[in-house]
């Protein structure tokens, strides 16, 4: 009986694999590591072939975990990082040994001359997004610019779960998740933009047939399932970017409903019907094809780290740190805490400083920890407004990554939205959104609203508190005014001596 599905995830960090039951619980996992290529500060690349390698052993692996596994797989599904470019060529070799990362900016300088001589408004009609170095278009530009042989020699331009496709199946595609960031689709159409492929100059014959995630892209090879130990013909899907899957595996698949993953830093999703077309805010295709308008903030765990590192030395565990945050009341009486130790991201005032206002004698080191906590949270609501569009509040929220962990700032969290926030039980999200997809390849389940009901649960739910929403309502246009307050020091601070 075919009733597991094989989930692959291309990490920036490593290579994972998992066997994930009818039910949605993993069964067995693998990684493997790969390494990050630096060449100069600000540059990130990484070795399609790594990836590759790295597929072939995890999966081997977890194959090896389970009882008569090569059997009773019914599909495999990848997912991946998003916007890192492969280029190969009409024999399916890489043209760049080397891929472009999510995280790589040198292509500053081919997003700057671009938006100087477009008008804003006018990519943003067409793609639902903004100039951004991630972006695969001016990764592209940047090849063209600076490796014209790689882009002369490739007919495909692959990202990552894509170039894995290639190696399971010999086929060809990219997905519209990925295509939905790429800054070259349509938004209206979701076809590959005319429009957009004339501004940014970018040789359109590269651009891969696209398809929805759910589709079969073929069956498995006979070379690869000789290489796995799998029976060939198995379904690959076409699959879909790492974040859209993620959303998918957590239950954030319809509007009305939210997604707050808070790591470092924090990427907050609100699902619509249609984007939000806001110059502050990115927008994305969820698998199920629900768009997430969403914006990533720079303040996150790393102002908890900050926290324990400046008041204790690193000597008090995240434990510890969190128990004297409990000590303290809802507004930390009356102190705010700015958390842009990192400047920001987005916006007018990437220069941004952090700050604690209102300290007095009666403050300790119990409300300054909850103030940190308080304020991430009160700058995920300065942006939430626009997030929203006019679709109003979320139903729900979905907590997951590290965040997720801390039931304090959950329900600081949800009082601060009035929103309820949910935690999925299983916390690898992209995996479970991988199954989600392959169960409907394989006709266990007829869409993803059944997929979600099947194989997604929560262990528990936290609801707004009405004092404390009361008191958070009270307290955000202080907030507001102090952000805005502070901005005109920032050029000063910057121009002092260092």
């Amino acid at each position: 009986m075919r009733d597991l599905y094989l989930a692959i995830d291309v990490g920036t960090g490593s290579l994972r694999a998992a066997l994930v039951d009818r039910s949605g619980r993993i069964l067995a996992f693998a990684n493997r590591e790969h390494d990050q290529i630096v060449p100069q500060h600000s540059w990130s690349e990484q070795r399609p072939a790594d990836w590759w390698n790295g597929t072939v052993e995890s999966i081997r692996e977890v194959l090896g975990k389970v009882e008569n596994a090569p059997d009773r797989v019914a599909a495999l599904c990848a997912c991946g990082q998003m916007h890192g470019s492969v280029l190969i060529d009409d024999d399916g070799q890489l043209t760049r040994e080397a891929a472009l990362l999510w995280n790589d900016k040198r292509t500053v300088p081919q997003v700057e001359a671009f938006a100087a001589r477009v008008p804003a408004d006018q990519p943003l009609a067409h793609t639902a997004n903004t100039p951004a170095p991630a972006w695969p278009a001016f990764k592209l530009a940047w090849l063209m610019e600076n490796d014209p042989q790689s882009v002369a020699q490739a007919s495909s331009l692959l990202m990552p779960k894509d170039w894995i496709n290639y190696k399971l199946t010999g086929e060809c595609a990219q997905d519209v998740t990925e295509a939905s960031l790429s800054f070259l689709m349509d938004w209206k159409t979701r076809s590959w933009s005319d429009e957009m492929i004339k501004l940014t100059g970018v040789p359109g014959e590269l651009l891969p047939p696209l398809r929805d995630p759910q589709d079969v892209l073929a069956g498995l090879s006979d070379e690869a399932a000789n290489l796995l130990g799998l029976s060939a013909g198995i379904p690959v899907l076409v699959g879909a970017g790492d974040y859209p899957l993620a959303l998918l595996g957590s239950g954030v698949t319809e509007p009305g409903t939210g997604s707050d993953v808070t790591g470092t830093s924090t990427i907050i999703t609100l699902m619509h019907d249609t984007p939000v077309l806001d110059p502050s805010v990115s927008n994305v295709i969820g698998a199920g094809g629900t768009w997430g308008s969403f914006t990533l903030l720079d303040a996150g765990g790393d102002a908890v780290r900050w926290a324990r590192r400046a008041f204790h030395d690193n000597r008090r565990s995240y434990a510890e740190v969190a128990e004297a945050a409990t000590q303290a009341k809802a507004g930390s009486k009356g102190l705010f805490f700015l958390p842009y130790l990192s400047g920001e991201r987005f916006g007018d005032h990437t220069n941004s400083r952090a700050q604690f206002f209102g300290l007095t004698s009666s403050h300790g080191l119990s409300e300054m920890h909850r103030a940190v906590l308080e304020g991430v949270a009160f700058s995920v609501r300065h942006r939430l407004d626009a997030l929203q569009g006019e679709h109003g509040r979320p139903e729900r929220i979905v907590a997951s990554s590290g965040g997720a962990k801390s039931r304090l700032w959950l329900e600081i969290k949800a009082s601060m939205y009035n929103v309820p926030y949910a935690v999925p039980e299983e916390l690898e999200c992209g995996v479970v959104g991988a199954a989600m997809l392959a169960s409907i390849a394989a006709g266990d389940t007829a869409d993803v609203a059944e997929a979600t009901h099947t194989m997604v649960r929560f262990v528990e739910d936290v609801h707004p508190d009405p004092q404390t929403v009361a008191l958070y309502d009270a307290m955000m246009p202080i907030y507001a005014d102090l952000y805005t307050a502070a901005q005109p020091f920032y050029a000063r601070l910057d121009g002092l001596p260092h």
